[in-house]
């Protein structure tokens, strides 16, 4: 059994510095690896970063992110990316990496992601040339995780995650405004999970969402945002198994409430 801690939108600035530490502490317990779903920061500043760098260096579990939206506010998503993994942390934007875990390989690939819209209500590559680079932006960040996926599945891993801020699906964005769903997530990330194959799909970003949620082709996808689960982190459970597209493994929360 192969068990994913993961959480997002934590939002971290100077005041909160300490707040998630002790709970993360505790994930040799409970956990094989901690998931990171973006927005790690509230603007994007180095000083932020650092003070996520010190919440999560050093854990004793493997830490594995993406960024989101607020982490390029201040448009230096190279300097917070530098600062994490100065801190141990891999950041992966259109890449794929390898841990092993006491269940065995977990192969995560991980974008941020963008919006544009779900299946009968998305944008359109179509217009101004702002609105073509809008859904050519989305697809790219789409393609690359797809093939990230790909190539994970040509290295023996025995599960399989799919890591992004922007969310695969409409289901898990129940709760919020209609009306912002083409800002929270795109359909093209889904039809990339389908098609490489994935066991669980891990997202952040809708913090009036829910939690549950699953793509057309059957995989599991998690709203981790920290708004959604309420705790430090949740924790699901893989069943190990090699390169298969879809896991049947328990779930189950886990983690100090914050």
């Amino acid at each position: 059994m192969i068990r994913v801690a993961a959480v997002g939108d934590i939002h971290m600035g100077p005041d909160s510095q300490g707040r998630l530490r002790p709970a993360f502490e505790t994930l040799p317990n409970c956990a094989d690896l901690l998931l990171l779903a973006g927005d790690l920061t509230r603007h994007g500043t180095v000083e932020e970063a650092r003070v996520v760098a010190r919440e999560v260096g050093g854990l004793p579990v493997p830490v594995i992110a993406v960024l989101g939206n607020h982490d390029h506010h201040d448009e230096r998503p190279d300097e917070v990316t530098a600062i994490l993994e100065e801190a141990g942390v891999r950041v992966l934007e259109g890449e794929g990496t390898v841990v092993e875990a006491d269940g065995g390989r977990v192969g995560v690939a991980g974008t941020k992601g963008f919006g544009g819209g779900f299946v009968g209500r998305s944008a359109g590559e179509f217009g101004e040339p702002l609105m073509k680079e809008f859904v050519r932006y989305s697809r790219r960040r789409a393609d690359s995780l797809r093939e990230s996926l790909e190539k994970l599945d040509r290295q023996d891993c025995d599960a399989r995650i799919a890591l992004t801020h922007f969310s695969p699906v409409a289901e898990t964005l129940a709760g919020e405004p209609l009306e912002i769903y083409p800002f929270l997530g795109s359909y093209l990330l889904a039809e990339a999970i389908d098609t490489a194959g994935a066991d669980l799909a891990i997202h952040g970003h809708a913090h009036a969402g829910t939690e549950h949620g699953m793509t057309s082709g059957g995989v599991r996808v998690r709203n981790v945002a920290q708004p959604v689960i309420r705790r430090a982190f949740s924790v699901y459970h893989l069943h190990a198994h090699a390169s298969t597209t879809v896991g049947t493994g328990e779930e189950s929360p886990a983690g100090t409430r914050s």
